[in-house]
């Protein structure tokens, strides 16, 4: 469990830490599952930064990476990590190592099971976090009439977008089949019932 000891703000663009103690702390209870795969950042330009082990173990930790992402392909993970690098930001944030963390335990707990589910769970990760940067420009509806419709309708965009990834990734691993489930039937005196797929004959 931890314990959140500071608050976290948003100051002239970038996120700090005061150094102010809450009177009550806040405990996370993990349960039984095991702590998500995490990375650190050693930052190269404004732009890039390397992702690199948090605790030394390079090839235990290169190993959970390909699992999370549901892959044997050193490349893709290298691919994955830059793509979410850019694409899963925090508001008031660049590269952002809480970001990219976030952003692949989404990804673990889809669990995908092959490159094209880890793509489809990088693109929920990253407009997951589009969408919530969006909404928090929207902030309390200030600005402009014109600004604020325009963010409304960029959010809602990016909602549906996720909504229809999730549908997508449904529809990858079990398919587009539907089932009907039939509680009651009622047959009057001399009626006939069928149940189930009919498939009438073609005619001629």
């Amino acid at each position: 469990m931890a314990k959140v000891l500071g608050e976290v703000s948003c100051q002239d663009g970038e996120w700090k830490v005061t150094n102010r103690t809450d009177k009550a702390a806040i405990l996370v209870a993990t349960g039984n599952r095991p702590a998500p795969v995490r990375i650190r950042l050693r930052r190269l330009n404004a732009n890039q930064a390397q992702p690199y082990s948090p605790d030394g173990e390079t090839g235990v930790w290169w190993d959970r990476l390909k699992n999370a992402l549901g892959t044997s392909s050193d490349a893709f993970v290298e691919a994955s990590l830059r793509q979410l690098q850019s694409a899963a930001q925090l508001p008031c944030s660049g590269i952002s190592e809480t970001a990219l963390n976030a952003a692949l335990a989404m990804i673990e707990g889809v669990a995908p099971n092959n490159e094209i589910e880890a793509a489809l769970a990088v693109q929920m990760a990253a407009t997951h976090a589009a969408s919530m940067s969006v909404l928090s420009r929207l902030g309390g509806g200030g600005g402009g009439e014109r600004r604020v419709t325009a963010l409304a309708s960029a959010a809602a965009r990016l909602l549906q977008a996720y909504t229809t990834q999730v549908e997508t990734l449904r529809r990858v691993r079990h398919g587009g089949s539907q089932f009907v489930r039939v509680e009651h039937v009622r047959i009057n005196e001399g009626g006939k019932a069928l149940i189930g797929n009919v498939n009438p004959k073609e005619s001629g």
